[in-house]
């Protein structure tokens, strides 16, 4: 791609953009002025492949903040339905199974988010600095209740003595 110049990059900035804002290869060729085989030869490429993703990235990003924003309208709104006597019933205990739901999603996702930060701590990988080591050991799976495939897990034993030698060290 050396050699090109500006103008080349440029088109691959459009081509990047038309992917992103076009339903097919074609389109996004066509509205750029280049030919699909050379779309398609540009999309092979990784320099090409990896500014595309961050392009997705950066378009994601932008649509989960939009969405963020609105979550406490959206909150609102169906604690206003939950709680309005003049809605039907059936349309309140919609709302009110959505409040829980969402309740127990959030507490969940803060008891993994603490136990992983938790884990990271115990080994070593925390953002602040453990004061005990931890000997981390592949237990094999145990039977589930459900027929899904078993995991292995993880147990943690913080080892006094080690601790000790790795504060004198």
């Amino acid at each position: 791609m050396l050699g090109h110049g500006s103008k080349f990059e440029q088109k691959m900035e459009q081509a990047i953009a038309a992917l992103l804002s076009h339903r097919s290869v074609e389109d996004a060729a066509r509205a750029v002025g280049i030919s699909v085989n050379t779309l398609q030869r540009w999309m092979r490429t990784p320099e090409f492949q990896a500014a595309l993703r961050e392009a997705r990235r950066k378009i994601l990003s932008q649509a989960i903040g939009q969405l963020q924003n609105a979550a406490n309208a959206a909150a609102k709104t169906v604690l206003k339905i939950m709680v309005d006597p003049t809605v039907p019933a059936g349309i309140r205990l919609r709302a009110a199974e959505v409040v829980l739901e969402q309740a127990v999603k959030a507490g969940e996702m803060e008891d993994t988010a603490d136990r992983l930060a938790q884990l990271e701590q115990i080994a070593g990988l925390g953002r602040t600095s453990p004061k005990h080591s931890a000997d981390l050991t592949l237990l094999p799976p145990t039977p589930l209740p459900s027929p899904t495939a078993a995991r292995p897990q993880i147990a943690a034993r913080v080892d006094s003595a080690q601790t000790q030698k790795d504060v004198i060290e």
